[in-house]
C-alpha cells in the first residue's frame, strides 16, 4: 500500500516527505523531481519567496545506484531562508533570541491562524501558520514526482493547466497535445493554452497587483493513459472519484474540486452530459466522443482521461489587510501582513498534479501490487490481455 506523510514549516530547517510502498527497481530521475520542484515555484504573481528559494530535493533512503529498493523513501528539501529565521524559531528558548521573535498574534481571515490556535490553545499564530502554510506543498511535490515515475512506467502522465485566473477564463476545453505544449514552455506566466486568456490573467493580476489584494482561480489537473479499472463501486471509500475529490481538496486554498463537467451538468440534462459507449474493433477498446465524466464512472476510472479541477480562493495574506482581532487583548485591529503571493493558480496546479499522481500510484499498486517494477509489470499485461479479450 502506498503511503505517504510530510512534516517541515514554512521558515523552518528543512521540508520531508516520506513515501513508503514503491515496489522495488522503479528508475528514480534525480533531475526529474527538481523540474518539478522548480514547476512549483513558477508563475506570474509569485512572491519574494521564491527569490530565495531553489527548491532542490536530497534522497537520505529508499533509492540506491538510481532506483527503488521497496525500502521507504525520504526526501528533503532544505530552506534557504532558514538562516534568515533560527534566532526567530528556535527549538529550546533561549534568552539571547527572545526579542528576535517575530510573533504574530492578529490572526488573517481566511487562514488557519485563529481556528488553529482555538483548536491547540495557543496564543501565538506562528505556531499554526508555519505548518498551515502552502510552502508544505513543496514536500508533496517530491512525494508526486516519485509516484510520476512509477506511472511513467506504464506510460500514464499526469500534468495541469489553468483554466481561469479571478474572473479570467480559457475559452473551450483542453486538448491533452494543448496542454503538454503549455507545460513545455520555457517562461511561464500561467501554464495556459490560450495564449490571448493568458495575457487578460496577466492584466489581471497587475490590476489586483496595484490595489493590494489577491486572486484565485482555477486550475486542472489531466491524467493521460489511464486504464479502465482503478477504484471501484462497492466501497464508498474506495471510490476514485472520492480519492481524489480528498487529496485535491487537501491542498491549502482549495475550495473546491470537480470532476469532469459536474458544476455544468448538474445544471443540465442528462442527454447532453452522458458520454456515450462506442466500440473500435481494430484497436479492440470501447471509446466515448466525450468525456463530461472525467474519466470516471461509479467511483471506477474508465480508460478515458481523468480530468480533476480545484477551485483555489485568493491568498488569506492581504498587503491591505483586512480586520481582525488581537489574540492577547481581544481588541480590533488589522490582520498580520507577512512577504506573500497575489496569486499561485500555477503552482497550486503543480500540488494538483502530485496529489492526482499519488492518488493513481496508491490505486495502480493495490489493483496490480508487486513487490519489484518487474512483478507489477507482468500483473499489467495480463490485466490488458483480460480487458482487450472483452
Amino acid at each position: 500500500m502506498l503511503r505517504f506523510q510530510t512534516a517541515g514549516e514554512s521558515h523552518g530547517q528543512a521540508l520531508v516527505a516520506w513515501l513508503g510502498g514503491l515496489p522495488a527497481s522503479v528508475p528514480v530521475d534525480l533531475a526529474f523531481i527538481n523540474r518539478e520542484l522548480k514547476r512549483r515555484q513558477e508563475g506570474y504573481g509569485r512572491g519574494g519567496r521564491m527569490k530565495i528559494e531553489t527548491d532542490r530535493v536530497e534522497i537520505y533512503s529508499g533509492v540506491r545506484r538510481s532506483k527503488t529498493t521497496g525500502a521507504p523513501v525520504a526526501l528533503i528539501i532544505f530552506n534557504k531562508d532558514w538562516e534568515n529565521w533560527k534566532d526567530s524559531l528556535p527549538v529550546e528558548e533561549k534568552a539571547d533570541t527572545a526579542e528576535k521573535y517575530k510573533s504574530l498574534t492578529s490572526p488573517r481571515p481566511g487562514h488557519a491562524d485563529l481556528a488553529g490556535c482555538l483548536k491547540y490553545d495557543l496564543r501565538e499564530a506562528r505556531l499554526i501558520l508555519e505548518r498551515a502554510s502552502a510552502r508544505e506543498t513543496a514536500a508533496r511535490v517530491a512525494a508526486g514526482a516519485m509516484a510520476k515515475l512509477l506511472l511513467a512506467q506504464f506510460e500514464i502522465e499526469v500534468l495541469s493547466h489553468v483554466v481561469s485566473v479571478g474572473d479570467v477564463r480559457i475559452e473551450g476545453d483542453a486538448k491533452w497535445e494543448q496542454i503538454k505544449e503549455a507545460c513545455a514552455q520555457e517562461d511561464v506566466l500561467f501554464r495556459c493554452v490560450d495564449g490571448a486568456a493568458e495575457l487578460r490573467m496577466k492584466a489581471a493580476v497587475d490590476d489586483i497587483l496595484r490595489t493590494g489584494d489577491t486572486l484565485g482561480g482555477i486550475f486542472e489537473v489531466v491524467a493521460h493513459n489511464v486504464p479502465a479499472g482503478l477504484g471501484t463501486h462497492t466501497n464508498w471509500d474506495e471510490r476514485l472519484d472520492g480519492l481524489l475529490a480528498q487529496a485535491v481538496m487537501s491542498i491549502q486554498a482549495v475550495k473546491g474540486v470537480e470532476i469532469g463537467t459536474g458544476i455544468d451538468s448538474a445544471v443540465s440534462l442528462g442527454s447532453k452530459v452522458h458520454d456515450e459507449i462506442g466500440y473500435d474493433r481494430s484497436e479492440r477498446r470501447f471509446t466515448r466522443p466525450a468525456n463530461h465524466a472525467g474519466g470516471l464512472e461509479g467511483g471506477i476510472s474508465n480508460g478515458e482521461d481523468v480530468v480533476v479541477r480545484g477551485y483555489l480562493k485568493p491568498i488569506s495574506t492581504l498587503r491591505r489587510p483586512l480586520g481582525s482581532v488581537d489574540l492577547e487583548t481581544k481588541e480590533p485591529v488589522k490582520a498580520a501582513y507577512e512577504r506573500s503571493d497575489v496569486c499561485v493558480v500555477p503552482a497550486a496546479g503543480v500540488a494538483g498534479e502530485a496529489m492526482v499522481a499519488l492518488v493513481l500510484a496508491k490505486c495502480f499498486l493495490e489493483k496490480f501490487g508487486g513487490d519489484s517494477l518487474g512483478e507489477m509489470k507482468r500483473n499489467f499485461e495480463g490485466y490488458l490481455k483480460q480487458v482487450r479479450a472483452f
